[in-house]
């Protein structure tokens, strides 16, 4: 009999933990060989972990909701025979290698019984000053006794690392006093009181329901991103008769040959792929006071999660996409949102989002960034509607297929001419389609 040590994979790039939700086996359950043991779920999406082995559960060395590093032990199974000498390839390291992880996952338990949970706190910290402050075993008291430079006395990057580079030479600057004045006193007062939750008033037949996991994820990132970017929108209308009309002529014909369906998703998102070719100011990221352009072009495209809730896979390269690769690609991430089949990297590395809030009815939306992007198109419904139509022999009203784009924008690193050409040039291609393109 040997013992084997199921690790917590690696999951993609920038994921380096995940909670578990779910253990599918328990203790002296029998397990064969890639069977899922227990579901785990990332910032980003929910997986299996599955054995490399057959025999039986002995050990769980975690429980529901534990937070677990990658490379850490979770579980362990006896097989007969031997067991394998690593888990996974990507999981092999030096013996000294394995004594530094070791000797780091003991002082992280000696340092912290459990992981730091902010969410008590009235303070505001981004999710990156929190994630530095779990890295660095720094207690919720800790992290609100440090000055923020930030709007409004928030704590940045830059602050959280400086009092780290203190706190390890031994420095550590103790919180300032603040002495009131009574020219002062009552302002801050007033900032207070409207910084406060207002109460909320329930009723005897009000039915209370707490958000879920996901749900609570997504409402930080979208408090968040509005508290980081300065959110501004530009709105233009397009004329998708063309796109219409030559989408019902080859739909059949394109399924036939490819397999796949065709949508208009597609479509739009070649044009927005060739607009940020056009428009590289839009493919970037912003880090502190330092603008980073992106070389790769990542299309991030909401998605419907099986409870409803969205979530963002990514179109790596999209700007080398024909528009058959384009549909495939498409496809491929919506339905595998729909059967929450996707993996950690499918939603890794998007540099620019696109909504569809058409899907739902609606005519246009201002859509939230998805940090750290500076931009996120939404596409609305598209319509049957009156408009004029100019000839050469003169102008009359026509029926046409339109829709609303709707650009949002952080105007810190993005003004007004770069996001409104932005969306005009999406416009102009969508408007210049080729009926007789081929597929």
């Amino acid at each position: 009999m040997a013992r084997f040590e199921l690790k917590l994979p690696k999951m993609g790039e920038s994921v380096a933990e995940a909670t578990i939700t779910n253990w599918l086996k328990e203790v002296g359950d029998k397990i064969e060989a890639d069977e899922a043991v227990l579901e785990i779920a990332t910032d980003k999406v929910d997986s299996e972990v599955p054995s490399e082995v057959s025999g039986v559960l002995v050990e769980q060395l975690f429980g529901k909701d534990d937070l677990v590093q990658v490379g850490q032990t979770i579980a362990i199974i006896e097989t007969e025979g031997d067991a394998p000498v690593a888990n996974t390839t990507e999981q092999i390291a030096a013996p000294a290698e394995v004594a530094v992880i070791e000797q780091t996952i003991e002082a992280a338990k000696d340092t912290a019984s459990a992981p730091q949970d902010f969410s008590g706190s009235d303070k505001f910290f981004s999710p990156l000053v929190k994630n530095i402050a779990k890295e660095e075993g720094i207690s919720v008291a800790e992290l609100e006794n440090i000055a923020g430079s930030g709007k409004d006395g928030r704590v940045t990057k830059e602050d959280i690392l400086k009092y780290i580079e203190n706190r390890k030479s031994g420095v550590v600057e103790a919180p300032k006093a603040v002495v009131p004045t009574p020219k002062v006193a009552e302002p801050v007062v007033q900032v207070q009181k409207s910084q406060q939750a207002v109460p909320v008033s329930v009723n005897g037949g009000d039915e209370i329901i707490e958000m879920d996991r996901m749900r609570k994820l997504i409402s930080g990132y979208m408090v968040a991103s509005v508290q980081t970017s300065a959110h501004v929108q530009s709105f233009i209308e397009v004329d998708v008769t063309n796109i219409v009309k030559w989408r019902e002529k080859v739909k059949t014909a394109f399924e036939k040959r490819e397999g796949e369906k065709l949508t208009f998703t597609p479509i739009m998102m070649e044009a927005v792929a060739k607009a940020l070719k056009d428009f590289p100011g839009m493919n970037i990221s912003v880090d502190g006071d330092y603008i980073i352009k992106k070389k790769n072009i990542n299309l991030g495209m909401a998605a419907a999660l099986p409870n409803g809730n969205l979530i963002v896979p990514v179109i790596k390269n999209a700007d080398q996409l024909n528009l058959v690769g384009m549909a495939k690609a498409v496809n491929d991430l919506g339905n595998r949102a729909k059967a929450g089949k996707l993996k950690p990297d499918d939603t890794q590395g998007g540099t620019y989002t696109v909504t569809n809030v058409g899907t739902f009815g609606s005519v246009f939306g201002t859509p939230i960034i998805n940090q750290p992007q500076v931009g996120i198109l939404a596409l609305g419904a598209i319509r049957k509607v009156p408009a004029v139509i100019e000839t050469p022999e003169g102008d009359f009203i026509g029926i046409r297929q339109k829709m609303f784009l709707s650009h949002s924008y952080d105007h810190r690193v993005v003004d007004g001419a770069l996001g409104g050409s932005f969306v005009k040039r999406v416009a102009e291609y969508l408007e210049a389609f080729d009926v007789d393109r081929d597929f």
